[in-house]
């Protein structure tokens, strides 16, 4: 659904894992940084809300998005980090260079919870303007930080489920 038609800080909050005892790290891109800390402030405070510890969240910053990556990488290789969101901003402009930079990060994050077998939660923005960035970082259509945060937090809780499945005989 089109973020204009949906509030991105509105979610299903039905049967969510216990997240108490484990650990988050948000990788927040510095570029378009009015941007990424409203992002990181929804983040943030969405896990503490559900029950994270502050003490088990950890932040790393990159300079921009294209290296969301490899910091992602870098924390997901940790054994004490359960999950990794992702936080960055790249708006259109006036060249391609959004489309080269928004695909490159999408595979590269992807590749990175796969290989991992971690939530990498792609919390990325990709707006047409500085506007529109804003209204999805707090703004009128609510946090895509908010919704990266829930995002993790609902896969920790699938991957319980995979994980601890017993089939009944």
């Amino acid at each position: 659904m089109a973020s204009e038609l949906k509030n991105l800080s509105v979610f299903s909050t039905d049967n969510l894992p216990d997240i108490s005892k484990r650990r988050f790290a948000i990788v927040v891109a510095e570029w378009n940084a009015e941007v990424t800390e409203a992002l990181f402030e929804g983040a943030y405070q969405t896990l503490l809300h559900y029950g994270a510890a502050a003490e088990n969240v950890i932040r790393g910053n990159v300079p921009g998005s294209f290296e969301l990556s490899l910091g992602a990488q870098w924390f997901a290789q940790r054994n004490d980090i359960d999950a990794v969101i992702a936080l960055g901003c790249v708006i259109q402009g006036e060249t391609k260079h959004n489309d080269y930079i928004n695909h490159a990060v999408a595979q590269g994050l992807t590749q990175v919870g796969v290989n991992t077998g971690k939530p990498v939660i792609f919390g990325v923005l990709t707006p047409n303007n500085q506007q529109q960035a804003l209204d999805r970082a707090g703004g009128i259509h609510g946090n895509k930080g908010d919704e990266a945060a829930m995002t993790a937090i609902k896969m920790l809780g699938l991957q319980q489920q995979v994980y601890s499945y017993s089939p009944k005989i």
